[in-house]
């Protein structure tokens, strides 16, 4: 019985050393990094609760990204999946129809795709249109740091 167990053991050893082996190795991220992708991520957060995004240097003009920015790419992304033949349901008719204010869930997720983003595929198009931003907010908040 316990050389079952050792046997056992040493099993679930070898096959955990083995599932570890094919992870890919620790990523240590710089501070910027984190600074970087945490405010990405709240940025599209604003944008997806329907706030625009701005940012402002010192002595520069700002820049934005509004929420009809993101109604415009959302638009574009869906009318090329449908040109493009991907949605496979009557997506659009669905969510045309559930115009009411109780919006297809289904119909939508058909008509803007699979995405692994924490916020879906909506997040996707929002962080693309924030990316070219994210680093010049850093700067911008670093100035308001100085102040």
């Amino acid at each position: 019985m316990i050389a079952n167990k050792i046997h056992d053991w040493n099993s679930l050893h070898s096959a955990q050393a083995m599932h570890d082996a094919q992870l890919p190795p620790m990523v240590s991220e710089s501070p910027r990094e984190v600074a970087r992708a945490e405010w990405l991520y709240n940025a599209v957060e604003s944008l997806l609760r329907g706030v625009d995004v701005k940012v402002q240097r010192r002595w520069d003009q700002a820049r934005v990204v509004k929420v009809a920015d993101l109604a415009l790419a959302v638009d574009e992304h869906a009318n090329n999946r449908l040109a493009d033949l991907k949605v496979h349901a009557p997506a659009l008719g669905w969510l045309l129809l559930s115009a009411d204010g109780r919006a297809d869930k289904n119909a939508i997720a058909e008509l803007l795709g699979p995405s692994d983003h924490p916020f879906g595929k909506l997040g996707e198009i929002a962080q693309a249109l924030l990316e070219p931003l994210a680093d010049e907010a850093l700067i911008a908040q670093a100035e308001d740091d100085a102040l």
